[in-house]
């Protein structure tokens, strides 16, 4: 689940097994109705987290992920 700390998206890290981790460069997906972005960590790891449509559009907004396929 994605969290928002200090304006940007945050998600858990599978790898490193570290709590929000911050994404860089996000990119927000809507896939099957989902709300998904995908970025990476400092270290270049894959990152993934789901979020609503408030949360999404309201990232969008800020400048903190652009939008991705399927809006």
């Amino acid at each position: 689940m994605a969290a928002q700390k200090e304006g940007g998206i945050t998600a858990y890290s599978v790898k490193t097994k570290t709590k929000n981790v911050p994404m860089i460069d996000p990119v927000i997906d809507i896939k099957s109705g989902r709300y998904i972005a995908t970025g990476k960590d400092s270290e270049g790891n894959k990152m993934a987290a789901i979020m609503g449509k408030a949360t999404a559009e309201e990232h969008i907004k800020k400048g903190n992920a652009k939008k991705g396929s399927g809006w």
